[in-house]
This record gives structure tokens, C-alpha cells and sequence, in this order.
């Protein structure tokens, strides 16, 4: 199987790269099928040529190219792609990062759940301590109210009675 990616041609402390169309299983550095490009990381400007037309041809045919050049393929917008990441995860370690994440989300929820119980116990203690203060204000009032008809009822005028009446009640001297 075929593939596009780098192999060094620098100098010692002084990187330059070919991009080159290999075999996959062989050595980077083993003479190359085709010359597709350079790399320089060292340049001030743009420091990679490619050779689009060959580039486009082979990955139309199914070479696949290395992590490396297909980022700096969709970078020259060669490729319309989203970049790759060049870190391979076994398995276990996906599983490891999934379970994790999931783990993390869970939290999340959790907590957000938490705040949420939180502020709904705070507004059922606020609603519930309005209406005790309405309820007490209410039984304070029908207080006041049975004290001001006690009070008019120990106030209630004097029956009404003659003046005949009264001196007859009252002894001559």
C-alpha cells in the first residue's frame, strides 16, 4: 500500500523534508516512488511546494497520506477536511478517556441538579415564609378587630332612661 509523507533530508539541527510517495511498510528514508513536495520548518515565510496536480492524482487513485501531510494538505486546501490528530489511542485508553468523560459529564449533571434543588428549596422557604408572614399579618388583624368590638361593647352608651326614672331611683332627703 502506498502513502504520501515526510522523510528528512536536513543536516543535523537543520530540518528539511521531502514529501514523498512511498510504500507504507518501508524505511522513510529508502529511495522514494515519486517526489511530491518539500518541507522546510525553518523558513520565515511558507516554507512548503507542492506538487498539487501528482498530490490530487494519487489521492484520487487511494493513497492515503500520513497525519502530518494531510494537515498540511488541508492547510494548503488541498484537502477539504477537518485536521487529524496525531496521537494514536489504544483501546483500553479510549475506554479509559470515555468512561472518564462520561464520569465528568455526570458530575456535572449532578451538580447542576444540586443547584437546581438548592434554589427551588430557597424559593418554596421564601413562598412558604411569605405565607406565614401573610397568615400571621391576617391573625394579628382579626385579633385587632375582636379587641376594637370588645372595646365598643364596653363602650355601648347608657340605656337611655327619663329623668322621672332617675329621681325616683334616687332617694328624696
Amino acid at each position: 500500500m502506498l502513502t504520501i509523507r515526510l522523510s528528512r533530508i536536513g543536516k543535523k539541527k537543520q530540518p528539511h523534508y521531502r514529501i514523498v510517495l512511498q510504500e507504507s511498510h518501508r524505511d522513510p528514508w529508502s529511495p522514494a516512488k515519486e517526489i511530491l513536495g518539500q518541507y522546510d520548518p525553518r523558513a520565515k515565510k511558507d516554507g512548503i511546494t507542492l506538487n498539487e496536480d501528482r498530490i490530487n492524482y494519487w489521492l484520487s487513485v487511494g493513497v492515503q497520506p500520513s497525519t502530518t501531510v494531510h494537515n498540511m494538505l488541508v492547510n494548503a486546501g488541498i484537502i477539504k477536511a477537518d485536521k487529524q490528530s496525531a496521537i494514536t489511542i489504544s483501546k483500553k485508553r479510549t475506554k479509559k478517556i470515555g468512561d472518564k468523560k462520561q464520569a465528568e459529564e455526570s458530575e456535572k449533571v449532578a451538580k447542576a441538579e444540586a443547584a437546581k434543588a438548592k434554589e427551588d428549596k430557597e424559593a418554596q422557604d421564601a413562598k412558604e415564609a411569605e405565607e406565614a408572614k401573610k397568615a400571621e399579618e391576617a391573625e394579628a388583624a382579626k385579633v385587632e378587630e375582636v379587641k376594637v368590638k370588645e372595646e365598643k361593647k364596653e363602650e355601648a352608651p347608657i340605656a337611655e332612661t327619663s329623668v322621672e326614672e332617675v329621681k325616683e331611683e334616687t332617694p328624696a332627703k
